[in-house]
């Protein structure tokens, strides 16, 4: 099995992104093979002490709306759709980590036919801007997975492929659903698996019940376990959950939680990390069982979100990053540690169809009250939970 090896090239992608703001590995079959330059040699502990430890970033919902695909097409004056710049405020952020994951929640369409809510086909360009902002893998498990069936399974699928971009949650084949995205990250190798609640009632293609991954906690241990055999150091849980417009975690969501954190064998714990996504606000970070859940990131691209009452509701537009900074283990076997646990406030500023990092914009551009204001309500839902008291940091 090829692992998916990142950084992308920083310098590159910066002037690209930088002239697009100013102007407006496939897998294979079998086990992984040994990365070069990780595990036993004669070495032994020398070798283990030279590994590397990483940083990961991961964001929220990428749900272009009607308004978002207009924007692009503007951006992109008049040749097709450019969501790049839509994206530089995080391509920073984004593109220093080691390795970043990023929540496609929708399907793209082909030829022009595209569209938002309630059935989304979005334009397929968005996986190149998605690439270039630094991007390594996106989840694609989410409610809407379905909303163009197998067809728009399989367009969003081989677009992201193309860009070079890996993919976990849906499948285009019943091999392609029993791999997660294999990543590597400094000396790691990291198993990426997602899963969402539902396919807003979509049942599954005929003959492919496995084309979009369910939720269901003896799957998911099972699933993390087959990736630990399978080489993974560490393990990351991608879930779509959760109840839409409510900050606070719901029950499915901490149960869940619980349940999955204190899964371990033979002492060491299954999953590594939870990232979710879908409730449209930011929910709260919490350590539990010694690893790090982050209950909802909020979204990361959306157009004016309209909650449950028929009302715009501003926080449907704000999200968070989440950076989790990895060490090795001290001896072989064991598991990576987090660190550093760091949120960095976002927002999508609808009016100039732009996603903000705030506290990057505040610290370059000193005060800012609708800036300060996004920031301080994103923090006291992301702190809701003591996440502060384990360490959790605003960064930047």
């Amino acid at each position: 099995m090829a692992w998916r090896h990142t950084r992308h090239t920083a310098a590159a992608l910066a002037a690209l992104l930088l002239g697009a703001a100013t102007a407006c590995a496939a897998p294979g079959a079998g086990e992984p093979a040994q990365p070069q330059g990780t595990g036993p040699s004669a070495a032994g502990g020398a070798a283990q002490a030279k590994q590397r430890g990483f940083t990961l970033v991961a964001s929220g919902d990428v749900l272009p709306h009607d308004s978002v695909i207009r924007q692009a097409a503007a951006d992109a004056d008049g040749d097709g759709h450019d969501f790049r710049p839509m994206l530089a405020g995080v391509m920073p952020a984004v593109s220093r980590a080691d390795l970043a994951i990023c929540h496609m929640e929708t399907v793209y369409g082909e030829n022009g036919d595209y569209s938002g809510h309630p059935l989304f086909r979005s334009p397929p360009e968005i996986a190149q801007a998605l690439a270039a902002v630094g991007y390594d893998s996106c989840s694609t498990a989410s409610n809407h997975s379905l909303d163009d069936g197998p067809d728009g399974v399989r367009r969003t699928l081989d677009a992201l492929d193309a860009a070079g971009v890996e993919h976990a949650g849906s499948a285009r084949t019943q091999d392609e659903d029993r791999r997660p995205a294999w990543l590597k990250a400094g000396s790691a190798k990291v198993a990426q698996l997602a899963y969402t609640y539902g396919t807003n009632d979509i049942p599954m293609p005929e003959g492919q019940p496995w084309a979009v991954d369910l939720i269901d906690e003896e799957k998911i241990v099972a699933d993390a376990r087959a990736a630990r055999r399978a080489g993974a150091d560490v393990v990351v849980v991608s879930l779509h959950w959760g109840t839409e417009w409510q900050t606070a975690p719901d029950d499915d969501q901490l149960s869940l939680g619980e349940q999955l954190t204190a899964s371990a064998t033979e002492g060491r714990p299954d999953v590594d990390l939870i990232i979710g996504t879908h409730a449209h606000v930011p929910q709260a970070y919490e350590k539990v069982n010694g690893t790090w859940i982050v209950y909802g990131m909020g979204d990361q691209i959306a157009g004016p979100m309209t909650n449950y009452s028929g009302s715009f509701d501003p926080r449907g537009n704000q999200g968070s990053l989440a950076r989790f900074t990895f060490a090795p283990p001290a001896e072989k076997g064991g598991r990576w540690t987090v660190t550093k646990a760091e949120y960095i406030p976002q927002w999508m500023d609808i009016e100039r169809g732009r996603v903000v990092n705030l506290p990057d914009e505040l610290h370059r551009y000193g005060e800012n009250t609708d800036y300060e204001r996004e920031q301080n309500a994103i923090s006291e839902a992301v702190l809701s939970r003591g996440a502060a008291d384990d360490g959790l940091v605003m960064g930047r």
